[in-house]
């Protein structure tokens, strides 16, 4: 099934003042909905994310994307007087079969909480992710407390909040007025939904105080890991090389138990390195003949499956290739992309280079090419 992240980001903010729309008042250096977008893309199951904003707000936008390459991010849909009308005119832009609708204000959204919504979708017709209350619920008359509430069964909403893309769809076409969420209109229409464990980091900025938390929130949650790999393999007789997921014609051809990928094996050991998860040799054995002749792709994407398992959002990768021959420069961006699709990060966060020995050593003799890379992982 394929899904869709909508951003809502057409309102106008000004509870929490400073002269701009909230979204586009700079948090850590970016504006929140830079945040916000790359926290949607962060999750490689997100197949393309449309964000919604103020027809007023377009350089605004251009400016706050500037850099992001992520070709899953599609141009932007205007919205309307009302958070239910713009709602309503992103979801008639989508396409696919799933959508998770989320709040242009909310940067700080965990990868793994996105996970915990997106895997409830598979067995649920609507999902959106909530916090148990915790603290005591008052009725306050002026300014005394008056009777206490109950809140065993409440929760406290947030988004992403997931649908099947034609049922939300349907129940904002019927709806006759404004909902505060779009679990409320779905809950109009009858659609269960379920609850999914959130996380106190997704919040919301609204006040103006707001924003000095989500500074401290940035700067006090993000665990840091580096990772590096390093692979080689010999030529011998062939026609072609993959590098970096790259069919490149050549007079001979690597040698290995898969496709002998230097580069995306190097790439793998990084980022299996980063989260201490032992190495390639040790999920693919060689001497397990199923991976005999294996795309260096299955390796890769279990490396991402694995490092978003543990919580962790891959930031950049770098990878150079050390080889006389073939020439990389001509194929870099393809790689680059082809590495950009496997692994679901920026184009603008993935480096692919080259260099040669000197004619020095077993990659100076042309006897194999050689990769080195480095992975960095956060964690929020």
């Amino acid at each position: 099934m394929k899904r869709t992240g909508l951003i809502l980001a057409a309102g106008r903010g000004t509870r929490a003042g400073g002269g701009l729309p909230k979204q586009y008042r700079m948090l850590a250096g970016e504006p929140i909905l830079r945040h916000s977008i790359r926290a949607i893309l962060a999750s490689t199951r997100i197949d393309t994310v449309r964000v919604v904003i103020h027809p007023d707000d377009i350089d605004h936008y251009n400016q706050c994307i500037s850099g992001i390459t992520d070709t899953r991010l599609q141009p932007p849909v205007y919205g309307a007087d009302t958070r239910s009308a713009s709602a309503l005119n992103g979801l008639r832009a989508c396409t696919g079969d799933l959508v998770f609708i989320h709040d242009g204000a909310r940067p700080l959204l965990p990868l793994n909480a996105l996970e915990r919504v997106i895997d409830a979708l598979e067995t649920n017709r609507a999902a959106f992710l909530a916090l148990p209350v915790t603290d005591a619920l008052w009725q306050v008359d002026g300014k005394n407390a008056t009777t206490a509430q109950p809140r065993d069964t409440l929760w406290r909403g947030q988004t992403p909040q997931a649908f099947h893309l034609n049922d939300i769809l349907a129940a904002h076409v019927a709806a006759d007025h404004a909902a505060d969420d779009d679990v409320a209109l779905a809950r109009l229409t009858g659609l269960d939904v379920v609850a999914v464990l959130g996380s106190e980091l997704n919040m919301k900025v609204t006040q103006p105080e707001d924003f000095a938390l989500a500074e401290r929130l940035l700067g006090s949650t993000m665990d840091i890991r580096v990772g590096n790999g390093f692979d080689v393999h010999k030529l011998g007789a062939g026609d072609h090389v993959v590098l970096c997921g790259i069919k490149i014609p050549f007079d001979r051809g690597l040698i290995g138990h898969s496709d002998a990928d230097v580069g995306m094996h190097a790439i793998t050991d990084a980022i299996f390195g980063a989260i201490s998860a032992g190495d390639i040799g040790q999920w693919f054995p060689p001497s397990d003949i199923q991976w005999k002749g294996a795309a260096s792709d299955i390796f890769l994407k279990k490396a991402v499956e694995v490092a978003v398992s543990k919580g962790f959002n891959i930031s950049n990768i770098d990878c150079t290739l050390i080889c006389e021959q073939p020439k990389i420069g001509p194929h870099a961006l393809a790689m680059r992309q082809a590495l950009a699709a496997i692994t679901g990060v920026a184009l603008d966060r993935i480096s692919v280079k080259a260099t040669t020995s000197e004619k020095l050593g077993f990659t100076g003799r042309g006897e194999g090419i050689a990769a080195q890379a480095t992975a960095t992982l956060v964690k929020t």
